[in-house]
């Protein structure tokens, strides 16, 4: 509750110091200064003048009261629920807001009403010796003494929350383990904001010395005062279109930079580390400046991770051909033909990264099959066989509880599916032709290429050529015609076989993210 009091406390001073300056100051001092009334109507006005503060301050207490409500209940409880904390964080963020409307409506209303009626009826029994004329203007002035209160007190009121929201989000956090934020929601917009304030302070002083120049000069018979309207129009019309257009000016000046910093905010959010040009010569080059730093932190640092995932990836390779001294090298191998297959068919960037990660973990399932079935010199049973064909779904599964997921989703359709054969009798899902993913297609065409000239212990490996000749006969029906083509081009056997048919294409595009 220290903190409550400190508020209270805060927003008491801040009042009155707007009140002072906005209402005493410049609403007595200033307009009734321009008066040539006797000494005993001044203290009769003045009188008028702090009744109507004593009924606007029981007014505005009253809406005050109400509307920091939600923060005081917040701050009384030792331990207040999560949905408590958050409205009165929510509603801490609209108190400037919401003191603009107190001081607009009721705090305007609750002096301006009682200061006319009183002034209206000390006109009408000639207590003050007025024209009914300047209750009129009296009116315009009590409007522009809360617009500048207003506005004094929404800045003030801006910096007395931020203890309130930093205590409802700490809060929050050592209860609940929940952050609170507003996510980008924006109550008060830079541009609203930065207009009417500037337009107040280049017009309040204008629109103050035509009142006081006005109650000075006012004469209802004379002429010259068509000629003072005439001359009060223009200089408002001058001073208001030059205080719009620096507000405008000033807002796109300060909108700018941070419509530039929010764009780079979100490229970060999706990814792309990209930096900010620097083209400013105020603050808002450190705050690039900064921006800058913080991305290349985050370039160093995808960096290494992207190093250490290269090296995760590699040790999972080597540690699963550990198993076996006759396969030794195998999926880095493997990883290589289908690097390779995969540049001949334009593939690149982080696709071809992919392909390269998803062959070293091709056959990641292997460690779920015994040793005594995977090392087996002699014929597989059909037991046996099915324990060696659950590999690649084996593997999916291992892969899929690598946290986060969605980091490991690129790998697991090339996992799953290099035995799948391009007739439709591979396994584990019997797919046919292009519905096969584009990666296990392009593994499969490299893995048994390696199969067929490693050294197992029930038989040597094959010679190069025979390996080429067994290629060359089953593109088109145990291997994709395309990549097995590519592959035995480069090795130098075969024909050149290129797909021409721009449909073929297009789906093997596609399904490069199935």
């Amino acid at each position: 509750m220290n903190l409550y009091a400190a508020f209270l406390k805060k927003q008491i001073r801040n009042y009155l110091f707007g009140s002072a300056v906005a209402v005493l100051a410049v609403g007595s001092l200033l307009l009734y200064s321009s008066l040539e009334i006797s000494p005993v109507e001044y203290l009769r006005l003045i009188l008028a003048i702090f009744v109507s503060f004593v009924i606007m301050t029981i007014v505005d207490i009253s809406v005050f009261m109400s509307h920091i409500k939600p923060i005081h209940i917040a701050l009384k409880e030792r331990k207040p629920e999560l949905v408590v904390l958050e409205r009165a964080y929510l509603h801490s963020h609209q108190l400037p807001k919401k003191a603009v409307f107190r001081i607009m409506v009721p705090h305007l209303f609750g002096l301006s009403v009682p200061a006319f009626l009183i002034t209206l009826w000390m006109i009408d029994t000639g207590l003050i010796s007025l024209p009914y004329f300047y209750l009129g203007v009296a009116v315009a002035g009590a409007l522009l003494v809360a617009c500048m209160h207003a506005l004094i007190e929404f800045f003030l009121t801006c910096s007395a929350i931020i203890p309130l929201i930093k205590e409802f989000r700490n809060r929050a956090l050592e209860l609940y383990n929940v952050d609170f934020s507003l996510e980008g929601k924006v109550f008060v917009a830079i541009r609203p904001k930065f207009i009417i304030s500037c337009m107040l302070i280049g017009t309040f002083p204008l629109f103050l010395f035509i009142i006081t120049l006005h109650i000075r000069m006012y004469n209802p018979s004379g002429n010259e005062m068509d000629n003072y309207w005439v001359w009060e129009g223009m200089v408002l019309l001058i001073g208001t279109s030059f205080s719009s257009i620096a507000a405008w000016l000033l807002t796109r000046s300060v909108q700018h930079p941070i419509n530039e910093l929010y764009q780079a905010m979100n490229n970060v959010k999706e990814g792309q580390l990209l930096q900010v040009q620097d083209e400013y010569s105020d603050e808002f080059s450190k705050l690039v400046a900064g921006f800058n730093m913080m991305v290349r932190g985050l370039q160093a640092q995808e960096q290494q991770n992207r190093q250490l995932l290269d090296s995760y990836f590699t040790t999972l390779a080597v540690a699963l051909d550990a198993r076996d001294p006759y396969t030794a090298g195998h999926s880095l191998r493997v990883a290589e033909y289908s690097v390779i297959i995969g540049q001949l068919a334009g593939l690149s960037g982080q696709t071809l990264d992919n392909l390269r990660k998803s062959a070293l973990l091709h056959d990641i399932g292997k460690i779920g099959v015994r040793d005594s079935v995977l090392f087996k010199d002699g014929k597989l049973t059909d037991e046996e066989f099915d324990q060696i064909k659950s590999h690649p779904v084996q593997g999916e599964n291992i892969l899929r509880q690598i946290e986060p997921a969605e980091k490991m989703a690129p790998y697991l359709s090339g996992v799953r599916s290099h035995h799948e054969r391009y007739d439709g009798k591979g396994y584990p899902d019997g797919l046919v032709g292009l519905s096969i993913p584009l990666y296990g297609r392009i593994i499969a065409v490299a893995d048994a290429y390696d199969a067929m000239t490693s050294d197992r212990p029930y038989r040597k490996g094959m010679d190069h050529e025979r390996a080429l000749n067994i290629l060359d006969q089953g593109k088109g029906s145990q291997w994709d015609p395309e990549f097995a083509g590519l592959f035995l081009s480069y090795l130098g056997k075969g024909k050149d076989y290129i797909i021409n048919n721009e449909d073929e294409k297009i789906k093997a595009d596609n399904s490069v993210s199935a």
